[in-house]
């Protein structure tokens, strides 16, 4: 008799990783789910307190940085940065995680490593502060590569319309906050691999290096600094008038993205911290302008402020034991005229 087994494809190590996944995701928050992993469909109520509560949702993958994980045999970073990069877009708006989803695809389950990958993901709701509701593990023979496998992350916020925080107030003269990010996060490893680890060999990616302070592996696997917490206590303030993640297109694709189209970002080179990683990638032939274009080169997140809250604002991030920079300001923008300016 021919199984489904057979044709590749094992139901009971499925079974075995959903075990394990309702497990781990027991330990989240889960005061508004009512019905969670196992069922054909998740169940959570909106939280009270809302006048005019809008859903906000975000979904996003972890890109090529998963050749790095599978290179080193390490994978329980990448589902933090999975979170990290949904969550990350849904609380621009003032947004708080409401719950998160994911989707592996693989074309042989192998329980531990994903299991390793669904650890990760329960640490990026963690740290995210959402509940982990469900999501599909997709066991598809011949679409991947042994030892291969795919993430999608699908991640459902909520905010109340009056505390939306959508641009909308921006003006002239406001300031750019911006908080430091944790590294590469999870963008641009088209062209870091390009450079590190090249189909004709690299740089041993477990060899230390000591201007990171740890091994190269390490560092492209740093994950995604999660900034659920740092925009609630913006919002808080009642101040935030613009928040932006530096995502995939780097500083000046997406630092200016939420403002109004007749107003960009100045932003000073040098009032904020630039990892080291980012100078080994300049050393290896990539000019700052591609890297600004590419990369988030030290800020994860900008935050435009009134002038006259800029130093309040900061104050209470640094209460909270939270890093802020005023790194640049909202200047006028002409028709064709560059959103974000670098000033060196």
């Amino acid at each position: 008799m021919v199984t489904y087994k057979d044709s590749g494809v094992d139901i009971g190590a499925a079974d075995e990783l959903v075990g394990r996944i309702a497990r781990r995701a027991g330990a989240l928050p889960a005061a508004n789910v009512l019905a969670g992993i196992g069922g054909f469909a998740s169940l959570v109520k909106l939280p009270p307190g809302l006048a005019e509560p809008l859903i906000v949702a975000g979904t996003d993958g972890v890109g090529t940085k998963l050749r790095v994980a599978f290179a080193t045999g390490r994978h329980d970073t990448v589902g933090i940065d999975l979170v990290a990069m949904c969550v990350n877009d849904v609380v621009t708006i003032g947004a708080a995680p409401l719950f998160f989803l994911d989707y592996l695809a693989c074309g042989r389950l192998d329980v531990e490593v994903a299991d390793s990958v669904v650890a990760g993901i329960v640490e990026g709701c963690r740290q995210a502060g959402c509940p982990l509701v469900g999501g599909e593990t997709a066991e598809m023979p011949d679409m991947y590569p042994a030892g291969e496998y795919d993430l999608a992350g699908f991640a459902v916020g909520v905010v109340d319309r009056a505390r939306l925080i959508d641009g909308r107030d921006a003006r002239e003269g406001d300031v750019a906050l911006g908080l430091p990010s944790t590294g590469l996060h999870s963008n641009g490893y088209s062209l870091v691999r390009r450079l590190f680890m090249p189909a004709g060999g690299g740089p041993d990616l477990a060899a230390r290096v000591e201007e990171l302070g740890c091994t190269l592996g390490e560092e492209l696997l740093r994950p995604t600094k999660i900034y659920a917490g740092e925009v609630a206590l913006l919002a808080a303030t009642g101040e935030a008038r613009s928040i932006a993640h530096i995502t995939g297109g780097g500083i000046a694709g997406n630092a200016a993205r939420n403002l109004p189209a007749h107003l960009g970002l100045a932003l000073r080179w040098g009032s904020w911290r630039v990892p080291p990683v980012f100078g080994m990638i300049e050393r290896r032939g990539v000019s700052v302008e591609e890297m600004l274009a590419t990369f988030n080169m030290g800020l994860g997140l900008v935050a435009v402020v009134r002038r006259e809250a800029a130093g309040a604002c900061v104050r209470a991030l640094a209460d909270a034991g939270v890093e802020a920079v005023e790194a640049g300001v909202v200047v006028r923008c002409g028709e064709g005229r560059e959103r974000v300016r670098v000033e060196r």
